[in-house]
């Protein structure tokens, strides 16, 4: 195997390193964040680090990047409190992407690609269009992570939106089936299918599988 060293990683041109690193932890899930101004504007833009961090209470976390440049998505979660989390298919991961470039504090992704907001009933923050999995999430917290000035946003997870024919009878989301897309590093995206289900696990009882019941 390829041994590279903390050293030699250093010294790597910008891009490789950020492919390298972004890429050798493992596949990481790839969301859609969707906010609203005070003012009214709204900001949509893809992330792969949101995670669940509990389920009593059901909490995920992200990561925001230094705000040393304008975050429209910190901004307005910090002006209203609230931002949904919208999972994304295998039909929106051009517009997903294109989230990511860096357009002038204001523009709408949405206005600049073929993604569409979707208000609910009650809900003044839009969801992704389309997206078979959406959370309406509430701030609670942030943590200031010093060695290299991001931030971990601490969200509650408030309502859950999802296509009926993902769920099955105990509960679990089975994400392959509405065709919910993952990221390898920052811009490789993969269509991941279930292999294996299994039962929980218990000290010294064989691992038993949902799907050889």
């Amino acid at each position: 195997m390829k041994n590279i060293s903390k050293e030699t990683i250093s010294q790597m041109d910008k891009i490789e390193k950020l492919n390298l690193i972004n890429s050798c932890t493992g596949f990481k899930s790839a969301n859609l964040i969707a906010t609203k101004s005070i003012e009214g504007n709204t900001n949509v833009a893809i992330f792969s680090s949101v995670t669940h961090l509990g389920s009593s209470p059901s909490l995920i976390g992200f990561i925001v990047r230094p705000t040393t440049a304008p975050r429209d998505t910190y901004k307005n979660i910090m002006e209203t409190g609230y931002f949904t989390v919208n999972h994304i298919t295998i039909d929106m991961i051009a517009d997903a992407h294109h989230t990511s470039a860096d357009y002038d504090s204001g523009i709408s992704e949405f206005d600049k690609t073929d993604l569409e907001e979707e208000y609910k009933e009650g809900f003044n923050i839009p969801f992704v269009k389309g997206s078979p999995v959406q959370l309406y999430c509430k701030y609670v917290n942030e943590y200031i992570i010093k060695e290299n000035d991001t931030i971990h946003i601490i969200a509650s997870i408030e309502h859950i939106f999802f296509d009926e024919a993902l769920e099955h009878k105990d509960g679990w989301l089975q994400l392959d089936k509405g065709n919910i897309v993952a990221l390898n590093g920052v811009d490789g995206y993969f269509l991941p299918t279930l292999i294996d289900r299994f039962q929980y696990a218990q000290q010294n009882v064989p691992t038993k599988s949902f799907k050889k019941e």
